[in-house]
């Protein structure tokens, strides 16, 4: 698999710290609010590379932290005058209702900042004592200009970055460049005891604590979104590279913005949406077709014409799968499996090989539905169509689509009403027939009459 590397600025080839295994640390979401659209595209991208590397054989290890001691939090606790915990612990709740919705899986781990204040100290310390990072009033900051490599992801000279850099009202910095490790205790403020006094964390060191304590040393694969390359994850090489002596990370992958009817997404111009907004109108799984439907590197638009295309995208595919199971109850036994089973397959896997192409790995996944579609219309037999429903599911849930399918109990009880209903109709009991229609479309069900059966469909 060839992976864009921000590090390499190209195509590099993936080739693990171990073989057969992949370990993987995603930044995840400063939880004070409800996630937006722009936090959906990395969780969903990133699911399917851990998704794709273990249909491949990997085991895969993918960390995924929560920030829960940040500016933002204390600000939102303080708003509504509660405890920076309540509001941690809330938005952690509804992150997940988001998560789940979208079809994203639990992470191995999913660490807290807070959690991990002895390891942040332990770095922090190292870093002091070999000359990386010093102690100013109860602030602990880190020397940038220290680092050589300092830069090296953002690929920007250090005079570049410092015409960005300033000095915050109340810094103590040696330079404008030294960026906070440990941020001294403030009024009001929650805090741990430290060697340099009562304070909390800064931002960057939180990740490298967690990936450090939870993936080792040099990790894999780094994710986020181009907004994290600087000064986030420049800042995470800088204190990790320093205070362990060796690479942090091999990979660096970074996805591309969201844009909303092709204008930056801000507050400001009143097409902010987070992820609750856009699925009580739409659902969730027609946001996660819109992120995984473009390369994830370039920039994505959404508009509700976009959305409206993606849902219609999924009924092609819900159909198909359909039309498989339907097609299947009285299919004739045996059929030989297709050949163009194993030319999708090889298309999807070479898409997804390619840095991840999933627009082209989609591309795939519609032919193979065009195929299966007129594999069944010509009678395929049901090793055939059985073979069709696998290469169907597998290449499906490795892109994380296709997962509100009609549960088991309500098709029995639906198929049990539509026996019935053929039943009456053959005894020419057609009030009885037509009750039980009435009732299906009560239950959102709708009935086609085909060559091979009463079909049914959830509307």
């Amino acid at each position: 698999m060839k992976i864009f590397n921000t590090l390499t600025r190209q195509k590099d080839e993936f080739i693990p710290i171990k073989e057969g295994e992949a370990k993987i640390y995603a930044c995840g979401p400063t939880v004070y609010n409800y996630i937006h659209i722009g936090n959906a595209r990395p969780l969903c991208v990133f699911d399917v590379l851990r998704r794709y590397l273990e249909w491949r054989g990997y085991k895969v290890t993918f960390v995924q932290n929560f920030t829960d001691i940040d500016d933002k939090l204390i600000n939102k606790a303080n708003e509504e005058g509660i405890t920076v915990p309540e509001v941690a612990e809330r938005f952690i709740k509804e992150f997940w209702v988001d998560a789940k919705g979208l079809n994203v899986r639990e992470a191995t781990v999913h660490p807290r900042a807070t959690e991990n204040i002895d390891e942040i100290q332990r770095i922090i310390t190292t870093l002091i004592e070999k000359g990386y990072a010093y102690q100013a009033g109860g602030d602990v900051y880190f020397r940038s200009r220290k680092f050589e490599g300092y830069g090296k992801l953002s690929h920007q000279p250090l005079e570049d970055l410092e015409a960005g850099a300033r000095i915050e009202t109340g810094d103590i910095k040696e330079d404008p460049m030294d960026f906070c490790l440990w941020k001294g205790a403030k009024e009001g403020e929650p805090f741990w005891e430290s060697p340099w006094g009562k304070g909390r964390p800064g931002w960057h060191i939180e990740c490298s604590a967690m990936a450090g304590r939870y993936l080792g040393k040099t990790i894999d694969i780094h994710c986020g979104g181009l907004d994290l390359i600087f000064p986030h994850h420049e800042n995470e090489i800088a204190q990790s590279e320093c205070a362990n002596g060796c690479d942090f990370s091999h990979y660096w992958m970074h996805n591309g913005f969201i844009n909303v009817d092709n204008h930056k997404m801000s507050k400001s111009l009143n097409n902010f949406f987070t992820v609750r907004d856009v699925a009580n109108a739409y659902g969730y799984e027609p946001i996660r077709y819109l992120m995984i439907s473009s390369q994830y590197r370039g920039p994505i638009n959404y508009s509700v014409d976009i959305i409206e295309q993606g849902k219609n995208a999924l009924e092609r595919l819900y159909t198909c799968r359909d039309n498989i199971d339907f097609a299947l109850k009285n299919a004739p036994d045996g059929g030989e499996i297709p050949e163009f089973i194993e030319k999708r397959k090889a298309e999807f896997i070479a898409a997804m090989e390619d840095d991840l192409n999933t627009a082209d790995a989609l591309a795939a996944v519609f032919s193979l539905v065009r195929e299966i579609n007129t594999a069944i219309s010509e009678g395929a037999g049901k090793d055939a169509l059985n073979a069709c429903a696998g290469i169907f599911d597998e290449l499906t849930g490795v892109l994380g689509l296709v997962y509100n399918r009609k549960s088991g109990d309500l098709d029995s009880e639906i198929e049990e009403l539509i026996n019935k209903r053929t039943e009456a109709r053959k005894n020419r009991d057609f009030k009885t027939a037509d009750e039980i229609r009435d009732k299906l479309k009560e239950m959102g069900i709708t009935l086609e009459d085909t060559p091979n059966g009463v079909k049914w469909t959830k509307v």
